[in-house]
Formats: C-alpha cells, structure tokens, sequence
C-alpha cells in the first residue's frame, strides 16, 4: 500500500479524494484527515483490524485507548450510555470544535476501542473536509496524525511520506488549515456518582475560562490536567 494525496482545494480533486477515503475506510484501512487542531489518522470504529491498523500506523501500544470522532451532537446521545445535562452544555457550546468528551459508553456498543474501562472519549471537529466524510461514514476511531514519540507534522506532503506504507489515503486541508494545536479533554465519567464532578483531563486549544462560563467552576474536580 502506497498513501495516496489528494490536493482537495479543487473540487474535482476533492471528490475524488473524498471517494477514495470512503473506500479505504470500507476496507479496514486508515485515512489521514485534516482537522480544526491537527492532522488525524481515522479509521472504522467498528472493526477491530482497522482499529489495530491505526495503532500500528502510530507506533501505540496493543490495547492503547483511542478516541471517536462524531458527525453530530445526536450521535454523542447514540454511543453515550447517558448525557448529562452539563455535557450537553458544554457539547452544544463548543462543538463542531476542539473538545473531546469522555463519556461512560452506552453498552449496545460492539466496538474495540482498547483499554477504555467502559468509556468512549468523543469530539466534532470543526473542519468542513472531515465533518464531510464523517457525515457518510459514521462514527469513526482517530488519534494524532503523528508517530509516538515524534515530531507532530502539518504537511500533507510529508504525512504521505511518513505514512506512505501504513495510510491509504491523505486528504490535504483546504482553506482550513490544521495547526498544531490539540484538544481540550474533559472527562464527565464521574457525574453519575454522588457528589459527582467534571474533571479537566488536558487543557487544548479551548481555554479553561470559556469552559467556565459554560459550566461552573464548581462542578469541576479540578482545573489540572
């Protein structure tokens, strides 16, 4: 397998890059997609193989945890076992964007998504290319478009490269380009006990400030990651 690249601010171009990622992903293979932070590796969620094939591709341990990436606000109600009303605020607040909610997951879920102790850690990227292909594919697994370890890249040119034998397609950003910058993670597993509360698991590219003037303070355990 050799990563094909696709220039996708043509539109012709991005059509057919566009195909060629729906058919990579129908196989079992891994994309790389730009996003509103960074470049990511996605994948289908839902088959173990292709899962393995985007940890491999990233140099992650077997079992290592990855994240989902969602077309909408009703699918974090589809693969959530429960929305808590702060999640919801802070989900219609800040998505499409760089939030990534860990929630307990719902248990018809019959998916691998490695040691994840019951949870499913979710987020709607604001980039127009992504959300395009998340709207056809559905639910897809994703993680950093980087090796572990190693230095984070915004090229598309040189994601091929580095990629070129484990991704079968690379969809460069248009006029959305991703940076380095990486989400904000909060972790809201804990509300449905007494006393519950939200923790900050990483502060990203959302401030902990805006988060607050969503949610108040109080409900968050703490404001370090």
């Amino acid at each position: 397998m050799s990563a094909e690249l696709f220039r996708t601010a043509q539109k012709a171009e991005l059509l057919q890059g566009m195909r060629h990622a729906r058919m990579a992903i129908g196989r079992g293979q891994v994309v790389c997609v730009p996003t509103d932070t960074t470049y990511a590796l996605v994948a289908d969620a839902f088959k173990p193989s292709a899962v393995a094939a985007l940890r491999e591709a990233r140099g992650m341990p077997e079992g290592a945890p990855v994240s989902v990436f969602v077309p909408g606000i009703p699918t974090l109600r589809a693969l959530a076992a429960e929305v808590a009303e702060d999640v919801a605020a802070l989900a219609g607040e800040f998505w499409p964007g760089a939030l990534t909610l860990i929630v307990p997951a719902g248990e018809s879920l019959l998916w691998d998504l490695g040691d994840t102790a019951g949870t499913v850690a979710l987020r709607m990227p604001a980039n127009r290319i992504a959300l395009e292909l998340l709207s056809e594919t559905g639910p897809l697994a994703q993680s950093g478009a980087w090796e572990v370890g190693g230095k984070l890249l915004v090229s598309p040119a040189a994601l091929q490269k580095r990629f070129e034998a484990s991704v079968a397609v690379v969809l460069a950003a248009a006029e959305e380009k991703p940076g380095k910058e990486v989400s904000t993670v909060i972790d809201a597993t804990s509300l449905d006990a007494p006393q519950g509360k939200l923790r900050i698991v990483r502060e990203g590219s959302i401030p902990i400030a805006d988060l607050f003037d969503v949610v108040s303070p109080e409900k968050f355990a703490s404001t370090k990651g």
